[in-house]
């Protein structure tokens, strides 16, 4: 069962999903050697998961084959999903819930178990980078998705549930609370200023340096003024 309910008292929308429980657990707090055979996400057992979406290939090979840089899948055990779903909401006593309509995907990031994000060429990670954006495009396309988010866990104190280099894509029929909030902050801040709030904020960061963790010459990577917690960025 997957649905969206909705907090009558901080109007924010959360995903309920019974199928996530079932997912395989290989994230040990002590990462052990594992075989490749026993790996779905490996190279060579593509059978193993849903029918691929997109990938990057070696010219010559053919979908759901060896051959691949990187593969994007379904999620086995989604949170959300598009078949059979629409987006009416229903009324439960004071409550408001709809069906878990959306889209869950899987990047494989590698064909390689052990090769994580930093141990990647640059050439690699720019193919990591063109499959977002271009399932971003292709699902910004679908009426019913309003908002999208790609995210990546690591380790089993992050989420991740396998070990093999791999993000997640979620696409929603609804926009987060904190979105709405932080563009409605934008919009009235250039109202009663003229100019992005987002510019303003990177040109005083690298002016001042005191939260400045990284940059380069088209990145600015910085710690918030208003963190919420420790090492964010």
């Amino acid at each position: 069962m997957t649905e969206l309910r909705k907090d009558p008292i901080i109007d924010n929308w959360v995903i309920i999903s019974t199928e996530r429980g079932r997912r395989p657990l290989d994230c040990k707090i002590k990462t052990e050697e594992k075989k490749k055979d026993s790996c779905v996400f490996c190279e060579g057992n593509e059978g193993e998961t849903p029918p691929e979406i997109f990938a990057f290939r070696e010219k010559g090979t053919t979908e759901n084959k060896p051959g691949w840089k990187v593969r994007v899948v379904s999620n086995k055990y989604p949170a959300l999903k598009m078949k059979e779903r629409d987006t009416a909401l229903k009324k439960a006593g004071m409550f408001w819930k709809m069906d878990g309509l959306g889209v869950h995907e899987v990047i494989i990031e590698t064909p390689y178990h052990h090769k994580d994000f930093d141990n990647l060429s640059i050439d690699h990670i720019v193919l990591i980078l063109k499959t977002y954006r271009q399932r971003y495009l292709d699902l910004s396309k679908d009426k019913r998705i309003k908002y999208i988010l790609i995210f990546k866990n690591y380790g089993i104190d992050g989420g991740a549930s396998l070990e093999h280099p791999h993000s997640q894509l979620i696409g929603t029929p609804i926009i987060p609370q904190r979105i709405k909030e932080e563009l409605k902050g934008a919009k009235e801040y250039f109202d009663l200023n003229g100019r992005c709030i987002f510019c303003d904020y990177i040109k005083q960061e690298i002016k001042s340096k005191d939260r400045l963790i990284k940059e380069t010459e088209k990145y600015v990577a910085i710690s918030p003024f208003a963190a919420r917690f420790p090492f964010e960025t």
